[in-house]
């Protein structure tokens, strides 16, 4: 089973492996229905979707009828207005047919523009807030992506207490000095806060390019098991922080039994060997 850890200051005991929905966007039911048991099978027990998932929340929905209570359940608006994102949030209970998600987080918020925009006066935090007020969302968590998101989340930090962030991390990806100078220092003020961290694309060997598309992730994604198995556990080998599996329904197992097998960090020879051999891209976050 894959081990648990708070996750921040929810007082929930987070699996560190938390399941990306994002997997669910263009499955039909029946697929959906056949992976989630793994979920319960290797001990997850947070999922993590978005109202841009195409039909992910629609998936879970069967799924949680049944066992809503067993798991922390988090979704996305990606909206930057108040009353967009009020409507989305909304949108979204009805999609996963809850009365309410654990975290809601305001999804990929990055550009300094939308920034100013989202967390402003009539931006999407305020209904964030709102909506926990009203008992819709117990949490709120802000995402994103690129290479300023690290510097942006600590931005966020500064203006409102998030309970959780969520980013690319992994060793190839770190291998940009100024990205991990800047992730050193978002985890070292979220460990002070308490703050619950959320990583993608651990698996993640670079954007897809000119070659054919084998998976339906967003990026070229590792395939065998040596190289998954060293992706997810270099991830794992940070304390504290937690590890959203891949946007691939073929990935989920591969990336679930390396957790599993957890126990310490890959060294810097193990890596860099994996990353020369498979000329692995640094410029993808």
């Amino acid at each position: 089973m894959i081990v648990r850890q708070p996750f921040g200051a929810t007082g929930h005991e987070s699996s560190r492996v938390i399941f990306g929905a994002a997997a669910l966007a263009a499955v039909p039911q029946h697929e959906a229905d056949t992976a989630l048991p793994l979920l319960l099978e290797h001990g997850v027990n947070h999922i993590d979707t978005a109202a841009s998932y195409g039909d992910s929340e629609l998936r879970l929905a069967p799924w949680l009828r049944e066992h809503r209570d067993a798991f922390f359940l988090a979704t996305k608006t990606g909206e930057r207005t108040y009353a967009a994102a009020r409507e989305e949030i909304r949108r979204s209970l009805e999609r996963l047919e809850v009365d309410q998600v654990d975290l809601i987080q305001l999804h990929c918020l990055v550009h300094p523009a939308e920034w100013d925009l989202a967390l402003g006066e009539e931006g999407a935090l305020r209904a964030a807030v709102e909506a926990r007020h009203e008992g819709l969302a117990r949490f709120i968590g802000v995402t994103g992506h690129g290479l300023t998101v690290a510097e942006m989340h600590l931005r966020s930090l500064s203006r409102f207490p998030f309970d959780s962030v969520l980013f690319p991390y992994s060793h190839v990806i770190t291998q940009d000095g100024q990205y991990a100078h800047d992730v050193e220092r978002l985890l070292a003020k979220c460990r002070e806060r308490a703050v619950a961290v959320q990583t993608i694309k651990a698996i993640s060997r670079g954007p897809w390019g000119s070659v054919e598309r084998t998976a339906g992730t967003w990026y070229e994604p590792l395939l065998e098991q040596e190289n998954i198995d060293l992706a997810v556990q270099w991830v794992l080998g940070e304390p504290g922080v937690f590890l959203n599996s891949a946007g691939d329904l073929e990935l989920l197992p591969r990336i679930l039994d390396a957790a599993e097998r957890f126990e310490t960090r890959p060294g810097e020879t193990e890596m860099a060997a994996m990353v020369s051999d498979l000329h692995l891209s640094t410029l993808f976050v």
